[in-house]
């Protein structure tokens, strides 16, 4: 049997999205069965509250090779595309959002280049489709991630991947609680390539990742794949001491040779600024101790509520 004849999953995470299940079984069923007949579509439920789980339970009752997981409660993206890909049996995987902006007419791209030897192919966006102040804080983001990381990460690469089952096996032996998976399915290796998509607008509604959501996950991303940070503390903290001991040979030798006065403003913009610089210190540390603490409880990474055609 060739790669192509292969069962082909696709694991897609649902959250506040009742309007779009529907047509993104309808695209996705169209796209793949001009590849094979033999292919599943999973939709894990990430607990958003909505109908979302009442339209995949219509869907899966219409399509036998439509299933569904449905989590305890929302633990968020990254564990919901976990879940799906331990419920996937193909030996070709397909991960995508629901929003529809990553199109499944782009998984052929994809599968020309998994045939061709690749174990990992990844989606590189062109012409993002992204309101302008969300460009704005992906620049950012983008910036501050490869500043506090040890490697240089393209973070213009889609949330649409392909990736082969010894991939998969291998990342869900991983049990970090820290989880993005593209970094995750970076760091397992193998030989991996990327195609150009366009990135079309959002089929329905807007973006669910508020600023505290954006914010949670920067913090997450530049914590979780370095220590970079602690790091960066430890440099400014011995920065600020020598510039500290340099300032005050300076005042001492301007208090006997110029008969300077120092006055409490110098004093206490110091006081403040070096408190400052140690509360951000042992703040950094407490992020990283807690990422411990979350760790050693040994707490699975998702509970299953429901399962339907599985």
């Amino acid at each position: 049997m060739s790669r192509k004849e292969n069962l082909i999953s696709v694991v897609s995470p649902v959250y506040k999205s009742e309007k779009i299940v529907d047509e993104l079984v309808k695209r996705l069923s169209e796209e793949l069965s001009k590849l094979t007949e033999n292919y599943e579509i999973i939709l894990v439920e990430d607990g958003g509250g909505d109908n979302s789980w009442e339209k995949i339970e219509e869907n899966c009752l219409r399509n036998e090779k439509v299933k569904g997981i449905k989590l305890s409660r929302n633990f968020g993206q990254h564990y919901a595309i976990t879940a799906g890909l331990s419920k996937a049996s193909g030996e070709i995987i397909v991960i995508m959002d629901c929003d529809l902006q990553d199109d499944p007419v782009h998984i052929k791209k994809l599968l020309e280049e998994f045939n061709a030897g690749y174990e990992v192919v990844f989606t590189k966006r062109v012409g993002r489709k992204h309101s302008f102040f969300k460009m704005i804080t992906a620049k950012i983001y983008n910036s501050l991630f490869n500043l506090f990381s040890d490697k240089n990460y393209d973070l213009n690469v889609g949330s649409m991947t392909m990736i082969s089952e010894r991939v998969k096996n291998e990342f869900l032996k991983l049990k970090d609680h820290d989880r993005l998976y593209i970094q995750l399915i970076k760091w397992v290796g193998f030989k991996s390539t990327y195609v150009p998509v366009e990135h079309r607008e959002r089929f329905e509604g807007s973006s669910t990742y508020s600023i505290t959501k954006l914010f949670a996950t920067a913090i997450q991303g530049w914590t979780s794949y370095s220590d970079k940070l602690l790091r960066l503390s430890i440099y400014s903290g011995l920065l600020i001491s020598i510039l500290s001991l340099l300032g005050g040979i300076a005042i001492v030798l301007s208090y006997f040779l110029l008969k300077f006065q120092p006055g409490w403003p110098s004093l206490i913009v110091a006081i403040l600024f070096s408190t400052g610089l140690i509360l951000m210190s042992v703040g950094i540390a407490g992020i990283y101790i807690g990422k411990i603490f979350e760790q050693t409880k040994e707490r699975p990474l998702y509970i299953i509520d429901r399962k339907i055609n599985l």
